[in-house]
């Protein structure tokens, strides 16, 4: 009896602490949890990135990313074939099995600047967060809700953005002792607006890894909000 009073106590206490706390200030809070020192906006460094998914062979990707050179890439090798896009100063390179490619041969294997740029939005919004949900076109909601998930209580920040940057309704899950990013998870949205219950995915943060001075995790695993299908999983690996 007196464990369970105590459980339930620490969720009500839990429970008013996140209607006290902002969302802003929840954001923050995960910002200095993983990027006190500020060093997102000069990140400059490279990194690997393994892919695994039930039958299909791996993917291993090379990613450079510095901010203030402008300075994308990207080559990813599956099975014989390796890949590369490159974004400098928005000037677009793509190659195949490392010969650069025309337009032309780069339509033959379906490889376009366009491409390129969402890689590069990609990646750079992921090994970004938490410090991108400060992006223009962010919105974050009014309240912090508390939330358990695979039986974990977390403090939940709901976010959605501009109609220009994306349509997709996020939800991103902080540990309430650290603060730090331990799941996202977005939803397709109808035409109203509305979220769709049975679609899009969860990623679950498992490890960390320091770069640039930030901890970024190690291990996301991706599984389908419908049925918690799972799709795959990627794991990081400083070079």
């Amino acid at each position: 009896m007196k464990s369970f009073l105590a459980f339930a106590f620490f969720l009500c206490a839990l429970s008013g602490f996140s209607q006290n706390l902002s969302s802003q200030e929840l954001l923050n809070k995960a910002i200095n949890y993983h990027d006190p020192n500020g060093n997102w906006e000069r990140f400059n460094a490279t990194f690997t990135v393994v892919m695994t998914m039930p039958e299909a062979a791996k993917r291993t990707s090379s990613i450079s990313i510095n901010l203030p050179a402008e300075y994308f890439s990207v080559t990813a090798t599956k099975d014989t074939v390796t890949t590369t896009y490159t974004l400098d100063k928005g000037k677009c390179q793509m190659q195949y099995n490392g010969k650069v490619l025309d337009s032309i041969a780069a339509k033959e294997k379906n490889m376009t600047c366009d491409r390129a740029t969402l890689y590069k939005n990609y990646y750079s919004y992921l090994y970004g967060l938490p410090m991108k949900l400060k992006d223009p076109g962010t919105n974050l909601s009014e309240t912090v809700e508390t939330k358990t998930f695979k039986g974990k209580t977390y403090l939940v920040l709901k976010v959605t953005y501009d109609e220009a940057v994306g349509s997709d309704i996020w939800y991103f899950y902080f540990n309430p002792k650290t603060y730090a990013m331990e799941i996202y998870q977005f939803f397709k949205t109808d035409e109203h607006g509305k979220a769709k219950p049975d679609s899009g995915e969860y990623i679950v943060l498992s490890e960390e890894t320091l770069l640039n001075g930030i901890k970024i995790p190690k291990v996301r695993a991706w599984y389908y909000n419908k049925a918690d299908k799972y799709l795959g999983t990627d794991t990081l690996v400083e070079d």
